[in-house]
C-alpha cells in the first residue's frame, strides 16, 4: 500500500525559510514522477515542484524558480526546501506520485497523479 505523509509545515514570517519532507512507502513502485502540489483556500490545486529520477529532471511553477528546491532520494523522500517565503505562499503543500510518464506542463495536472498524501499547511505572515 502506497502512503505519502508530509511534514515540516508550520507557521513563519515573510522571508523566512520551511523545509518540507514527503515521506513515502511506494509499496515496491518506481514512480516516474513526484511532486508538491498547494491548495489556495477555495481554489484548484496547483503544481509547485516535480522531480523524475527517471527522466533525471525537475521542474517548477513560476512563481517559486529561484526561491524552492525540489529533492528526494529515489522514491523513499521528497523534500522542498522553500526560501524567502511570501505571504501569497501560505497554503496547504502536499506531497504526490504518478506511476507513469507524463510530459511537461502535462506533468503539472493533479488529475494525472495515482497518490497523495493528507497535506501540510505553511502559513507566512508579514
Amino acid at each position: 500500500q502506497v502512503q505519502l505523509v508530509e511534514s515540516g509545515g508550520g507557521l513563519v514570517q515573510a522571508g523566512d525559510s520551511l523545509r518540507l519532507t514527503c515521506a513515502a512507502s511506494m509499496d515496491g513502485k518506481s514512480p516516474f514522477i513526484m511532486a508538491w502540489f498547494r491548495e489556495f483556500p477555495e481554489k484548484e490545486r496547483e503544481f509547485v515542484a516535480g522531480i523524475s529520477w527517471i527522466a533525471n529532471k525537475t521542474d517548477y511553477e513560476e512563481t517559486v524558480k529561484g526561491r524552492f528546491i525540489i529533492s528526494g532520494e529515489a522514491s523513499n523522500a521528497v523534500y522542498l526546501q522553500m526560501d524567502r517565503l511570501k505571504v501569497e505562499d501560505t497554503a496547504v503543500y502536499t506531497c504526490a506520485a504518478r506511476n507513469y510518464f507524463c510530459a511537461s506542463t502535462g506533468c503539472h495536472l493533479p488529475e494525472v497523479y495515482d497518490y497523495w498524501g493528507q497535506g501540510t499547511q505553511v502559513t507566512v505572515s508579514s
